[in-house]
């Protein structure tokens, strides 16, 4: 079946559509029907079915006959270090785990929150909090003290499992002291913590509460699987909210083992014992979505990788890790392409490796712009899909679904709305707008399986955050546009579209024009406070290594093609070159803050920042086209 007549076929029943999905997981108690609307908005699936997400990541694939299949690969060019473990070790590992965990009391809905760098004991801490019920809540490893102790007293975990230090290229990164000082921030003590040493550091533990990973483990009983509810919390996700204090993102069990297991073949195009490798980090949702849970589901091999797209050592070591260790598709952001296009505009690296295995690459996290896109397509000769979703969908809301059918691509647009999603574009008023003009995206409830059905205690800000702009609908938070065939464009966040003397423009337009200059390797475009025309757009533009053009004749040419592209209403005429923009950890550019340095605004200084410093750089460049002035 290709991709229309599937779409259909969800559309025309739904609860059919699912409850066939899931077929394909283990349940302890199969569903008696797939969404629960008694209460709407607040949409459920499959509450009344029990299952276990451990026993459908690990112990299933023992059980049919794969035990001996690798599970994990450790990748860690910041160690020197590949590491395999088999699934059948891998369930071994988990069940002693939670065997320790329970034997401390830790039991089905207690929370347990995990601070750790980017080892296979980060994923064993996730499947082993999953093997006994327990909610676990992944809060990237570094992040700053004060803000893992606003996540203690949100979520209030009963332990905390974290590691010694993290690796950055050239640095440790001391998770101990951060631990120790977000603990005695948090008004909610953990009753005890679990320390996996590294050898790179070894930390100082705290008697009476800390334990070491292997010590507390030693003699224990492991742990059966404990079924749970359908709509029983897997994890919870904390992203950053608009109002400074974070937002708990629930996964639900059952909607989230169907979800993504359905999408690791329609969407990703990878079959049981393939490799999948999805570059990011446990701290996000594409770590927890596709790093750990779709493809140990699936029964595919999982790489947990240590290290950079360049400088760990080189701008070839993605090429390496896709030869040596034969992956099928692979999925990045953006950012890290663009890291990669920067360092080796030719691709020069890529004639090391045989990529013969290699299918698909895959980019979301931010927008892809066409010319990153381009090149990827260039060199690398594959398809290069956009797709995208979010931290509370934690599956593709819109995709090429490679694995139905390969659809015709579009450049900038991450192509069509998946099953479950029912994409529309609105007008300020909540209408529906025709093709091809640039509303606010939203999303017809009720949400697929595997999407947040609220935010962890807080049901009320949940409907706030997302359901109350537009009665009846999700509200993305984007902006952008759906084409007479049915393809979505993102354009910006909607706070990203920008009001000049009048005319609604996309900021991410703008970037597109930019980001075509061939001396540009990245660019952002903010809007900025201007008296006559209420905004003006302002681009940032970060240089391809080895040009030593003037930067003016640069910013000259690039006015001039962002005038030309869109238009003099644009009133595009400020652009300046910087070495490097901020962003968070996961390669977001953090856009708003930047705006509110241009306009002189006090700023709450984003916990997800990758280096506070680069703020500095960017107010001095502000200051030199007259912006950012106190």
């Amino acid at each position: 079946m290709g991709y229309k007549s599937v779409y259909e076929a969800w559309k025309a029943d739904p609860e059919a559509f699912w409850l066939d999905a899931a077929k394909a997981i283990d349940w302890d108690r199969f569903p008696s029907r797939a969404l629960n609307a008694e209460r709407a908005p607040l949409y459920t699936w499959f509450d009344d079915g029990m299952v276990n997400t451990c026993w459908n990541a690990v112990d299933r694939h023992v059980e049919g006959g794969r035990g001996a299949q690798v599970a994990i690969i450790h990748d860690s060019p910041i160690t020197g270090t590949v590491h395999k473990i088999t699934y059948a070790e891998l369930k071994n590992r988990v069940a002693s785990l939670a065997g320790a965990l329970r034997a401390k009391g830790v039991t089905k809905g207690d929370r347990v929150i995990i601070y750790m760098p980017m080892v296979p004991e980060a994923l064993e801490a996730m499947l082993a909090c999953s093997r006994i019920g327990a909610v676990h809540s992944v809060v990237f490893g570094g992040f700053a003290a004060h803000e893992l102790a606003v996540r203690i007293d949100d979520c209030q975990p009963k332990a905390i499992i974290a590691a010694s230090c993290g690796l950055e290229p050239g640095r440790t990164v001391h998770y101990k002291p951060l631990l120790d000082g977000a603990v005695d921030l948090a008004k909610h003590k953990p009753e005890f913590c679990v320390i996996f040493q590294r050898e790179q550091e070894v930390a100082k533990l705290v008697e009476g509460r800390d334990v070491d990973w292997h010590a507390f483990q030693y003699g224990v009983e492991p742990a059966d699987c404990v079924p749970v509810e359908g709509s029983h919390p897997a994890y919870i996700l904390y992203t950053s909210g608009t109002t400074g204090a974070p937002k708990g993102v629930v996964r639900p069990t059952g909607g989230h083992l169907v979800a993504l297991n359905w999408s690791m073949k329609n969407i990703y195009n990878v079959d049981p014992g393939d490799v999948f490798w999805a570059a990011s980090d446990v701290g996000w949702v594409v770590g927890h979505s596709y790093i750990c849970y779709g493809p140990l589901v699936h029964g595919n091999t999982t790489i947990v990788f240590e290290g950079k797209p360049v400088g760990t050592p080189d701008a070839g070591t993605f090429w390496r890790v896709i030869s040596e260790h034969k992956v099928k598709s692979f999925f990045t952001a953006p950012t890290a392409i663009r890291a990669v296009k920067r360092e080796d505009p030719k691709g020069e690296f890529l004639k090391k490796y045989d990529l013969s295995h290699f299918k698909v690459l895959y980019l979301a996290g931010e927008r892809a712009d066409p010319d990153t896109i381009e090149w990827a397509q260039r060199v690398l000769d594959r398809p290069v899909i956009d797709h995208w979703w979010q931290t509370e969908t934690g599956w593709s809301i819109a995709a090429n679904p490679m694995g139905l059918e390969a659809l015709p691509v579009k450049i900038g647009s991450p192509s069509v709305a998946m099953p479950g999603y029912d994409v529309q574009i609105l007008d300020e008023g909540g209408r529906p707008m025709p093709p091809g003009e640039l509303g606010a995206i939203a999303v017809k409830l009720p949400l697929p399986p595997g999407t947040l059905p609220t935010l962890w205690n807080a049901e009320e800000r949940f409907k706030k955050s997302y359901l109350t702009t537009f009665p009846g609908y999700y509200e993305t938070g984007d902006a952008g546009m759906i084409d007479a065939d049915g393809y979505l464009y993102i354009m910006a966040r909607t706070d990203d579209v920008i009001n000049v003397a009048g005319h609604r423009l996309s900021t991410g337009a703008m970037e597109e024009v930019l980001a075509s200059h061939p001396d540009v390797a990245e660019c952002a475009v903010i809007g900025v406070a201007d008296e006559l025309k209420g905004q003006m757009p302002v681009g940032f533009l970060i240089l391809t290594k080895g040009v030593n053009r003037p930067h003016d004749e640069i910013c000259k040419e690039a006015v001039k093609l962002v005038r030309d592209k869109i238009g003099p209403v644009a009133a595009f005429k400020l652009a300046v070159v910087v070495d490097r923009l901020p962003k968070t950890r996961s390669g977001k550019i953090l856009r708003a803050t930047m705006v509110k340095i241009a306009d002189n605004q006090e700023f709450k200084m984003p916990a997800t920042i990758d280096d506070p410093a680069i703020l500095d750089e960017i107010r001095e460049s502000l200051q030199t086209i007259g912006y950012a002035k106190a």
